[in-house]
């Protein structure tokens, strides 16, 4: 027997959810199918777990850099009560809460691995191995996310490493670590482990860590990390590993590093080889391409739109955030071309995602925190931009002063010198984070250098950098 929905969505994550909600607020019958846990990578194996594992050190590391408060701590972090936290960010991984909320909307829920099998089919297949197949009179959604990749190094698969799934979800901190990768992973790992009294060693491919970012916030974290008493190798190749009576051993070019944990943090790949894509002519592990309101970009879509791809899957931008975006769009998307509505596609419209090509905010956690939207000076000037850039000291800002007596960081803009707005932003230091959501509006309400003169900011804060930013540049 075949149960039929106007929509199904592939994958209850936080992307899955938000385009069975939207959709579902626009009158569509929906159903969610999942293999594991309803909420998805970010509840539990991603964003929430690892934050709860990186807020113990940032609290600890702001009280001990204040006269007065440094005084009143003693001791170091425990363990044990960081990772009893991370539990119960993640609700003991029970995601029965996130199954209340989509039984309250009127969404419903199928459990098991989902598969297509031609167009506005899935077959959904139990953990028992019952089977119920579904049709879609309107939409499939795939929101299935991305997983992390191991690389082809002799012997790695068969240590069966940690992912950034095993690494959040520990119940134990190594006392020795290696982490393969230098990116936001990779970093923001070997920051909390550190911080959990593991020796950790990185083994970076790149001349840098985050490699993407502006160089000085490289070159920040890297020294922070470093001053920790991580030891950042870059340059580094690894060659094999294996395990030993010890532990297990990484060969890179430069020799062997004992451990007894590997952390592989070296990209992610779509969470499509077994989606069953090639019943409907697309590669099977494929990314799916697609355009603003997330329409897969394939000839089954031609004449008759109803495969779209949202979140990790379409590889527009790797974020929850971006993914939930997304999400919202295509959500109303599918339901106003499903009630034959027309389609508000302006460059602001709410029925396509368009922030998602060059105004992507993102917080790295570590030691100092990362947070940038939009271009790096360098990515502006290769797309062509004509920018000028600022630069200053966030130590310097007398609300940094009161904040932190040691307060590290910088801040640069980089502005469009033809339209002279702002394309770009990078913090760097001690909760900056906080800094990112004013650059993006700066960056997507793309507000003129003149007019941001007018956007006073208090007295002492650290936001005050906007203030000295403008100053530098000078152009007003």
């Amino acid at each position: 027997m075949t149960e039929t929905y106007d929509l199904i969505v592939i994958g209850a994550g936080a992307v899955g959810e938000n385009v069975a909600d939207y959709a579902h607020r626009g009158g569509l019958s929906t159903v969610i199918v999942e293999s594991e846990l309803v909420g998805g990578e970010c509840s539990y194996w991603a964003c929430m777990p690892s934050k709860a594992l990186l807020r113990p050190e940032a609290a600890l590391r702001a009280a001990r850099h204040v006269s007065g408060a440094r005084e009143a701590v003693t001791g170091a972090l425990d363990p044990a009560h960081v990772l009893a936290k991370r539990d119960a960010i993640v609700d003991d991984y029970d995601d029965g809460g996130q199954v209340a909320w989509l039984a309250s909307t009127g969404i419903d829920l199928v459990r098991g691995t989902a598969r297509l099998t031609g167009p506005r089919a899935v077959q959904v297949t139990a953990i028992d191995g019952t089977v119920v197949d579904l049709e879609a009179r309107r939409a499939v959604a795939v929101c299935v996310g991305s997983a992390p990749v191991l690389p082809p190094v002799p012997g790695l698969r068969e240590l069966e490493p940690w992912t950034s799934r095993e690494a959040t979800g520990a119940t134990e901190v190594p006392g020795r670590l290696v982490v393969i990768g230098g990116g936001v992973v990779a970093s923001e790992m070997a920051t909390a482990y550190r911080s959990l009294g593991a020796e950790v060693t990185m083994l970076v491919r790149g001349d840098r860590v985050l490699t993407g970012m502006e160089p000085f916030a490289s070159e920040l974290v890297s020294a922070a990390l470093a001053e920790s008493g991580v030891d950042v190798r870059t340059g580094v190749e690894v060659t094999a590993a294996r395990r030993t009576d010890a532990g297990v051993e990484v060969t890179t070019g430069d020799g062997a590093v004992q451990a007894d944990a590997v952390l592989v943090a070296t990209g992610r790949t779509p969470r499509t080889h077994d989606l069953g894509l090639a019943s409907v002519g697309l590669e099977d592990g494929s990314w799916l391409d697609v355009d603003d309101t997330m329409l897969v970009d394939a000839p089954t879509n031609d004449g008759d739109p109803w495969l779209y791809a949202v979140g990790d899957v379409n590889h527009r931008a790797l974020l929850t955030h971006e993914g939930k975006y997304q999400a919202r769009a295509a959500g109303r998307v599918i339901a106003a071309r499903a009630n034959g509505d027309a389609l508000d596609t302006e460059p602001w419209g709410r029925h396509v995602a368009t922030a998602d090509h060059g105004a992507v905010p993102q917080v790295t956690f570590t030691d100092p925190e990362v947070a940038s939207v939009g271009h790096t000076e360098a990515s502006a000037r290769k797309a062509g931009l004509r920018v000028r850039t600022a630069e200053y000291d966030i130590g310097s800002v007398a609300g940094a002063k009161i904040y932190d007596e040691s307060y590290t960081g910088r801040a640069k803009i980089v502005i469009d010198d033809e339209r002279d707005v702002i394309v770009g932003a990078t913090f760097v230091g001690p909760e900056v984070g906080e800094l990112l959501q004013s650059a993006t509006v700066a960056v997507v309400g793309e507000v003129p250098i003149q007019r941001l003169w007018h956007a006073v900011p208090s007295y002492p804060t650290v936001s005050e950098v906007w203030l000295r930013l403008l100053e530098t540049d000078g152009r007003a």
